[in-house]
């Protein structure tokens, strides 16, 4: 006697998974992958956009400056010299630029010279890569505008304002200049510590000022370069001595009881 269907009487099972040819069950890793990839572009691109976004808004700050000064200054003579677009398109293009600039090994050239080297270095490399990024934007308006590529070099020696294009080129200099001394600065005082020192109030349990607080910091500094570990971790050294007494003073005041 056959044994009795034990789905015998009751509605017939859904496969739940579909059929597989070769055998193996269907994989979903194609789709992680994809998933994993458009991460690592999104990830990529907001990082580049973060980086970018210091200059751009700090050119983006000093453009409009400068174009709210001449033209105020070119105002008796009905005469305006740009405006807040070019300014803001020139402000997209640097950032682009020192984002390129940042990319290449070359910059760290100097980082462990004195400041005024890494800094003119670094103003000077941001200069000259801005510099062609502008003549490829001109370049490329140049095309737009359906003029052939081979007539970019006369129009460069012939009709091109290069006084103007220079003034600007010059105040780019000077704005890297201030842009590169206070990155710097944040580099070497840390992350948010610039902003701390501007901002910020100090406690009035602190023993010293600002001033006097930079000055015993840098003394501990010099006092680093100066000995070895060992000579700081004997308690009977003159330098464990000398850093005791600097941080002594750089501590806070004891709370009075």
């Amino acid at each position: 006697m056959p044994p009795a269907d034990p789905n015998h009487g009751s509605p017939p099972r859904m496969r739940t998974e579909p059929p597989s040819y070769d055998g193996r069950r269907p994989t979903t890793e194609p789709i992680r992958k994809g998933s994993s990839i458009a991460r690592r572009i999104g990830a990529r691109l907001l990082h580049e956009a973060r980086e970018a976004l210091p200059p751009t808004i700090f050119f983006f700050v000093g453009f409009n400056f400068i174009v709210a000064t001449t033209n105020l200054l070119l105002a008796d003579y009905a005469v305006a010299v740009s405006s807040f677009m070019l300014a803001t398109v020139a402000a997209l293009v640097v950032g682009k630029a020192v984002l390129v600039a940042n990319a290449m090994p070359y910059l760290r050239r100097y980082d462990r010279a004195p400041l005024i080297q890494p800094i003119l270095y670094k103003t000077a490399f941001y200069w000259v890569v801005v510099f062609f990024a502008r003549l490829l934007e001109r370049f490329v308006h140049f095309s737009i505008e359906g003029n052939s590529p081979s007539d970019f070099i006369p129009y460069l020696r012939t009709t091109f304002s290069w006084h103007r294009f220079s003034a600007i080129s010059l105040w780019i200099f000077v704005l890297f200049l201030i842009y590169v001394t206070a990155s710097e600065m944040t580099h070497l005082f840390g992350a948010g510590e610039l902003r701390r020192l501007f901002f910020t109030s100090r406690p009035s349990d602190l023993q010293l000022n600002r001033r006097q607080r930079i000055r015993e910091l840098l003394r501990l500094s010099g006092l680093a370069d100066a000995h070895s570990i060992d000579e700081f971790r004997n308690p009977a050294s003159l330098a464990h001595r000398q850093m005791v007494a600097i941080l002594q003073r750089l501590a806070r005041q004891s709370p009075i009881r």
